[in-house]
C-alpha cells in the first residue's frame, strides 16, 4: 500500500444538521438563523485542522443527506462528523442512517459554557434561543441510532474542547480502520503447526477486519536470497555493525547468512506489496531455504509504516500493524514468559526479527549469536541476531485474537524496566536468543495474568510506547470487536 495514504491525516466527512423551517428567520442585529449557522460551521471547522475535511454543506433537506452521501462515498471518507446545530426536523438524518454506506460515525452534542441571550423577548434572542437548542436536536436523534442499527457509532457530548479531543482519538480509529481495508499480508507460507491457538479464519479476516492475505511461497524466497548482489549484502551487513558491537563469537559468513535471509523478507515484502509481513520462522523449509532464521529487522519496513513479526502469526500480526498505523512508533512483539512473584513483573519478549531500529535505543543492541539455533545442524547455526533490550517507559501491550467468529482485542499497561531499576539483575541483556525486557504492569502481575487466562487468549502481544488505550477502545468499538481493558 502507498505509504503515503499510511501517513495521511484521517478524512472526515461533515454532517451538520439544521432546520429548514428556521432557515429564514431573522433578527435585525445578527442576521438570519441560515446566517448564524454558516458561522457556526466555520467555527467548528476551525477546531478541526488534524482533519482533512469533506464539506457537502448544511443538511436542511433529504436532498442535502442524499447529496452528503454520495460525496462520502466518492472521496472514500474514514468516517463523518455528525452534529445537530439544533433542533431539527430529523427526516434527513433518518435518511443518511439508512442510506449511508457502513461508515463510522462520531455523533456529537456540544455543550456551550453559557448561553448568549438572557430572554427572549426580542426577535434576535429568540432566533439565538433556536439556534442553541442542539440537545434538543441530538435527544431526537439519538433514538433513530438505535432503531436503524449501524455498527461503528460514537456518541460523545462535552464542551468543544472536550469533543474535539474525543474526536482526535476517534479520527485515529477510523483511520487505520480505513488503511486495513486497503492493506495486504503476506504470509510466508502457511499457518504455524505448533501453535493452532493462533489461527485465524482467512475469510473472516477480509470480510471482517479488511486486509487481503497473500501467501508467499518459500521458492520465491530462495530466488530473492540467490538474486542479492554482494555490494547490497555489505551494505547492509556494514550499516548494521555501524550501529551495533557484534559480540565476539559471532562467525562472519554466518552474519552474512542471516543478513541475506533478512533481505530475502524486504525484498518479498517490496515486490508483493504486503504491510504486514507474517514470517514463519519455525518451519523447517524457512532453515532449509536460508540456512537461519531472519535475526534482524530492515528499516524498510518503518519507513513504509508496515511491520514484520514472527512465528506465522495472523492476529498477533494485525495488532502489531494496528499500533504502528495509531502511532507511527516503533512496534515490538513479545509473548510473556514468566513471572517472578518476588518482584511483581514478568519477563517477556520473542526471538526472531524485532524492531531495533529506535534511533533512541541503538545502545541497547548488541549483534549476538542465537545460541539455541546453534545447536543445530542448519547450514548457518549459529547465525546472529539483533540483541535488544525493549526501551525502557510505559507501554501499551495489545493482544489480537478471536472466538468464534468474534474478535476479541485484550490490551494492559505496563512499565518496561530499564536494567538500572531491574530488581532481578542490572545487567542489560538478561535473556539469550530473545529481544526482551522486564515488564511491571499497572495491575498486579498476578491478578494481569489470571484476568487474560479468563478471557482465553494466546501468548503473542505487540508492545508501544505511550497509552494508546483510548484509540485502541475507540478501534474495538468501531470494528465490533469485544474489547478487555483490564485496568
Amino acid at each position: 500500500m502507498d505509504r503515503k495514504l499510511k501517513i495521511a491525516r484521517p478524512k472526515a466527512g461533515l454532517l451538520l444538521i439544521a432546520s429548514p423551517r428556521f432557515k429564514n428567520l431573522y433578527g435585525p442585529e445578527r442576521g438570519t438563523y441560515g446566517r448564524r449557522k454558516e458561522i457556526a460551521v466555520k467555527e467548528i471547522k476551525a477546531t478541526m485542522d488534524f482533519l482533512d475535511l469533506v464539506d457537502p454543506g448544511i443538511v436542511y433537506e433529504r436532498e442535502d443527506a442524499e447529496k452528503a452521501i454520495a460525496q462520502f462515498f466518492d472521496e472514500k471518507v474514514d468516517f463523518v462528523y455528525a452534529e445537530f446545530l439544533s433542533w431539527s426536523e430529523d427526516f434527513a438524518w433518518i435518511r443518511f442512517l439508512r442510506d449511508c454506506p457502513q461508515i463510522p460515525i462520531f455523533f456529537a452534542n456540544v455543550a456551550k459554557p453559557r448561553m448568549s441571550f438572557e430572554t427572549t423577548l426580542d426577535e434576535d434572542d429568540f432566533i439565538d434561543y433556536l439556534c442553541a437548542g442542539t440537545l434538543v436536536g441530538s435527544l431526537e436523534g439519538s433514538g433513530s441510532i438505535r432503531r436503524v442499527p449501524r455498527k461503528g457509532v460514537r456518541t460523545v457530548l462535552g464542551t468543544r474542547e472536550e469533543i474535539t479531543e474525543k474526536l482526535r482519538v476517534f479520527a485515529n480509529a477510523a483511520r487505520t480502520r480505513s488503511i486495513l481495508r486497503r492493506s495486504n499480508v503476506g504470509l510466508m507460507a502457511n499457518m504455524n503447526e505448533a501453535m493452532w491457538s493462533t489461527y485465524i479464519d482467512n475469510y473472516d479476516l477480509f470480510t471482517k477486519i479488511g486486509p487481503e492475505i497473500h501467501y508467499l511461497p518459500y521458492s520465491d524466497y530462495g530466488t530473492e536470497i540467490e538474486a542479492l548482489g554482494d555490494e547490497e549484502v555489505k551494505a547492509y551487513a556494514d550499516e548494521l555493525t555501524s550501529k551495533y558491537d557484534m559480540m565476539p563469537d559471532v562467525e562472519y559468513d554466518k552474519f552474512i547468512g542471516c543478513v541475506k535471509a533478512t533481505l530475502g523478507i524486504k525484498k518479498l515484502a517490496e515486490k508483493n506489496d504486503i504491510d504486514c509481513f507474517v514470517y514463519n520462522d519455525i518451519d523447517q523449509a524457512t532453515f532449509r531455504i536460508a540456512g537461519c532464521r531472519a535475526g534482524f529487522y530492515p528499516q524498510w519496513f518503518n519507513e513504509n509504516v508496515s511491520v514484520l513479526v514472527p512465528e506465522a502469526d495472523i492476529g498477533a500480526g494485525l495488532i502489531t500493524y494496528i499500533l504502528k498505523l495509531m502511532s507511527g512508533k516503533n512496534v515490538n512483539f513479545i509473548e510473556p514468559f514468566h513471572i517472578e512473584d518476588d518482584f511483581g513483573t514478568f519477563a517477556g519478549g520473542h526471538a526472531g526479527p524485532n524492531d531495533h531500529n529506535d534511533p533512541a535505543w541503538q545502545g541497547n543492541v548488541v549483534i549476538s549469536r542465537d545460541v539455541r539455533f546453534a545447536k543445530t545442524s542448519w547450514k548457518y547455526a549459529g547465525a546472529p541476531f539483533a540483541w535488544n533490550r525493549f526501551s525502557p517507559g510505559m507501554k501499551t501491550v495489545a493482544g489480537l485474537f478471536e472466538e468464534g467468529g468474534r474478535y476479541k482485542l485484550i490490551t494492559f499497561q505496563a512499565e518496561s524496566l530499564s536494567e538500572k531499576d531491574t530488581p532481578q539483575s542490572h545487567l542489560k541483556h538478561l535473556l539469550a536468543t530473545y529481544s526482551h525486557g522486564i515488564f511491571k504492569p499497572v495491575v498486579p502481575v498476578k491478578e494481569l495474568f489470571e484476568q487474560v487466562l479468563r478471557i482465553g487468549a494466546t501468548q503473542h502481544y505487540a508492545i508501544v510506547d505511550g497509552d494508546y488505550t483510548a484509540e485502541l477502545e475507540a478501534f474495538a468499538e468501531i470494528m465490533d470487536f469485544e474489547f478487555y481493558n483490564i485496568k
